[in-house]
């Protein structure tokens, strides 16, 4: 099975309060480095077959129609070999 994953943004000139929560709780955990944060949604979808032109314009028609608020959020497309879950188990953080 394919997998294609749909990243969901907020889009820039919309407020992020949850991001702008953990950009605040970061400096009282120790954590300096970071100047920003800006937090989406991630979807992994698995299709049957090869991904071909077709199965990434459905996948976008259905991130625009369903997973995403177009007026307010931008969205990408792309296609990965493992799922978050798979990666943190061969990590050991599973």
């Amino acid at each position: 099975m394919a997998r294609v994953v749909v990243d969901v943004m907020p889009k820039p000139e919309i407020l992020d309060p949850q991001g702008k929560a953990v950009l605040g709780a970061l400096p009282r955990l120790g954590f300096d480095l970071v100047t920003d944060v800006r937090q989406g949604k991630r979807f992994e979808l698995q299709v049957d077959g090869e991904i071909t032109d077709a199965v990434l314009a459905e996948v976008e028609d259905v991130a625009r129609t369903l997973l995403s608020n177009p007026v307010i959020e931008d969205f990408e497309v792309h296609v990965e070999e493992h799922s978050v879950a798979e990666v943190a188990h061969e990590a050991g953080r599973a």
